[in-house]
């Protein structure tokens, strides 16, 4: 029996090494004659160099490049929507949810009707929202309870809009204005806020000339804040600024690597406006969807993508577009792309507050919005991959305006 045995069991054996092992050995062989045939073929290879010579050296291994980070899949339900069930399934395929990150600028005066509803109905289906204002505490105040209640985590950001705490000493040094500044801006923060809870901004819409000044002057405030137990929110960029290479300086490099390091401290402010009524998409991704640009510098130079505010938003300073349906269909496309990346915590409708006659009527404008963004935000929400994949910036072209 042994003898007949054995040759049976030596030819299935080399069976199995011509399934197995044999497809590898050609593969191998192919790669290597391939290499050595290219005077230009270049591959980044894992451990030891391969040496191309009369003898094939095994394994060959190269490393794959990852697929581009995928556009989130939205599902849409009538409420009352289990969330918690929603994150739970999500998470056990490595992927979790996000919600609809669009909220609103608020400011002293102007049209808030249905704003508390918004918050509280949001905030009692578990939804977190982006909440922003300047020199009113009170609607952050009323947010700040709901959170403290309920554990939702809103997004909520301060900022006093005086020009004396909101425009550096760019006649000093960066370290010497940010210590005045912060001092000023601490001095005037409303007491009946929470610092661990709010995000406070100390500069808006600052010299886009000075980017590497700033972000000296950026990296100062940040250690401040944190040491003085804030929630720091830098720069405010205007639309359209900085330019990409701004945030590639030594300094601002520093700056980045510090944010990186402390996502729940230090924030990005970015401010993302169309420039025109009509669509939010115009010249995507230079306007709106810009963010992606820092975080494809951060991803070059091996930084953690730091958290992103976009404490404004919108299409122009003065009006939103004329119809609500216009307007909400430009919302829903900006809250898939904004929720594509965990980072950005919200964005902030320009504007419910009274601004004199610069402004027209935007508040009331702004304002007819307020319920139908409760209303997406209650039905909707997105299935999304939470790893810091490359980015495709044509993956979230926005369709053309209807």
């Amino acid at each position: 029996m042994m003898k007949n045995q054995t040759p049976r069991t030596l030819r299935r054996l080399f069976i199995l090494f011509q399934i197995t092992f044999w497809p590898v050995f050609l593969t191998g062989l192919l790669a290597t004659q391939i290499n050595a045939q290219s005077d230009n073929a270049e591959s980044e290879q894992i451990g030891t160099q391969v040496t191309v010579s009369d003898t094939v050296h095994l394994p060959v291994i190269y490393r794959l490049s990852l697929p581009p980070l995928p556009r989130p899949i939205r599902v849409t339900a009538d409420p009352p929507i289990d969330f918690d069930a929603a994150r739970t399934a999500a998470q056990s395929q490595g992927r979790d949810i996000a919600f609809n990150k669009i909220g609103f600028h608020v400011g002293i005066g102007g049209n808030r009707e249905g704003l508390d509803e918004w918050m509280a109905d949001l905030d009692a289906a578990g939804v977190p929202f982006f909440l922003k204002t300047a020199n009113d505490a009170e609607p952050i105040y009323k947010a700040q309870q709901l959170m403290q209640t309920s554990g939702v985590s809103h997004t909520l950001v301060y900022r006093d809009a005086r020009s004396k705490y909101d425009i550096p000493r760019y006649d000093l040094p960066p370290k010497e204005a940010a210590q005045l500044s912060w001092q000023l801006n601490r001095s005037v923060f409303p007491p009946e806020l929470e610092p661990e809870l709010i995000w406070i901004e100390t500069v808006n819409e600052p010299d886009q000339l000075r980017a590497e000044w700033l972000a000296a002057f950026s990296l100062e405030t940040a250690k401040l804040a944190v040491t003085d137990g804030h929630k720091y929110a830098a720069f405010g960029w205007s639309p359209g600024r900085p330019e990409p290479e701004d945030w590639e300086s030594p300094a601002m490099l520093e700056f980045l690597r510090y944010a990186g390091e402390h996502p729940d401290k230090v924030a990005i402010a970015l401010h993302e406006y169309s420039l025109e009524r009509e669509s939010i998409g115009n010249l995507y991704p230079w306007l709106v969807g810009r963010f992606q640009k820092l975080f494809a510098v951060c991803d070059e130079h091996d930084i953690p993508r730091p958290t992103v505010l976009i404490t404004e938003w919108g299409w122009v300073y003065n009006h939103v577009p004329e119809s609500v349906d216009e307007a909400m269909e430009d919302i829903e496309w900006a809250s898939l792309l904004y929720a594509a990346y965990p980072q950005v915590k919200g964005a902030a409708i320009w504007y419910l507050g009274e601004g004199g006659d610069e402004f027209h009527s935007i508040s009331d404008e702004a304002q007819r919005l307020i319920t139908p963004t409760l209303d997406f935000g209650l039905s909707n929400y997105y299935f999304v991959d939470p790893n810091p994949l490359p980015i495709d910036e044509s993956l979230f072209e926005p369709n053309p305006p209807t």
